[in-house]
């Protein structure tokens, strides 16, 4: 753990049933906004909450740009410049899940500096601060709203990229458990997982403070001990309520730390086969779990026992493995996939998802020492018993 680090939150976050309502005109009104450019999608749309957004814009000028797709592309962020550039939008309103407020980090920048969102992969490679940002999370997962990173799929090479910088966070965040209701079971699940992800990868990061620590593990125990009534039962606001908080606390935790081997190893699986983020991290971690707990099996017995296991009578080791046990009950009672066989993926492409895995600064933070050779071996475990397919 780096007893040193520092932490950091340049976003203001406005937490609560009705956020939205008590928040945004508020934002709006006090900086002065004419222009506003929503950036949303297409299930979101329908199911009506951008309707609580333009409800509150009254005369204001504004447009919606709905296609973000769940892996965002590049060409999803062209397309949004270009209606922000149509209404000369003087604020982005982002509302959805990591997808929608990724893809408005990434318009936002490219609102202020020239050139593709390409040309901006790693850290603080952008010159003029971003055009402020409104980030409103529908789901309780990726946290987007209050971390400095976008992460955009490069769809002609098949690879997502990773921008980062303090200056890429959100200025607000408007966080509304009564937002999340409308979200079905399944997305519901694999969001989750993937903040419980964040959480445990966060608190094993090499990265890790003792701030970054206590925030990651109150948002696992609140995830481990709501999620599956989050699933299950989508009304249980209680649920809901503790789940965002503690997707906002994982979020909070790891934008100081960054993550680990299970999102390095995702982005790959991604951006070539087009699984969803929260579904390839959540068959991941089991495995990741498995590698790391020799490493420091004192931290994952912490997070067996924040996930309410009990570990009378046990050994370290045996309490580390008793952590993975945990996320792999949750994983199965929530319907996750237990491995990737159902993705038709190709044994031929292990080698290039690797090497990209490699590229990824997670890796570095991971608290176990990781080679190309581990992650290909992570890989042919996490795809299970699936029937490879050849070219």
């Amino acid at each position: 753990m780096n007893e040193l680090g520092f932490f950091k939150n340049p976003t203001q976050i406005t937490y609560g049933m009705g956020a939205i309502q008590r928040g945004l005109r508020g934002i709006i009104d006090g900086n002065q906004f004419k222009n506003v450019l929503i950036i949303t999608d297409k299930g979101i749309l329908k199911a009506g909450l951008v309707d609580q957004i333009t409800n509150q814009l009254g005369d204001l000028n504004y447009a919606i740009y709905d296609e973000t797709q769940s892996n965002p592309t590049v060409k999803n962020c062209e397309e949004a410049k270009t209606n922000l550039m149509e209404i000369n939008a003087d604020v982005v309103v982002a509302i959805g899940g990591g997808s929608s407020i990724d893809v408005a980090k990434a318009v936002c920048l490219l609102a202020t500096n020239d050139g593709s969102i390409n040309d901006y992969e790693g850290i603080d490679q952008f010159k003029n601060d971003l055009l402020p940002l409104v980030a409103i999370p529908t789901t309780a997962g990726t946290a987007s709203e209050v971390t400095n990173f976008t992460v955009i799929t490069d769809e002609e090479r098949q690879y997502k990229l990773t921008v980062g910088g303090v200056r890429l966070s959100p200025k607000w965040a408007l966080v509304d458990p009564l937002v999340t209701k409308s979200l079905p079971p399944s997305i519901t699940a694999e969001t989750g997982l993937d903040a419980l992800v964040h959480a445990i990868e966060s608190y094993t990061s090499k990265m890790a403070t003792p701030i970054s620590k206590t925030l990651a593990r109150e948002a696992i125990r609140k995830i481990s001990a709501n999620l599956r009534q989050a699933v299950f039962n989508g009304d249980n606001l209680v649920a809901r309520d503790n789940m965002l908080m503690g997707s906002l606390l994982a979020g909070l935790a790891f934008n100081n730390t960054r993550l680990g081997n299970c999102h390095a190893l995702s982005h790959p699986i991604s951006a070539i086969y087009g699984v969803a983020h929260g579904v390839t991290n959540s068959i991941l971690i089991p495995h990741i779990m498995e590698f790391n707990a020799p490493a420091v099996p004192e931290l994952f017995s912490d997070i067996a026992e924040d996930m309410g296991e009990n570990m009378e009578g046990l050994t370290l080791m045996e309490r580390a493995e008793a952590a993975v046990q945990a996320v792999k009950k949750l994983s199965k009672d929530i319907k996750i996939p237990s491995d990737f066989s159902s993705f038709n993926m190709d044994e031929s492409q292990i080698d290039r998802m690797a090497i990209d895995a490699m590229k990824s600064g997670n890796i570095a933070v991971n608290p176990r020492i990781t080679r190309y050779e581990d992650v290909v071996n992570l890989y042919k475990k996490a795809i299970g018993g699936a029937e490879l397919a050849r070219v």
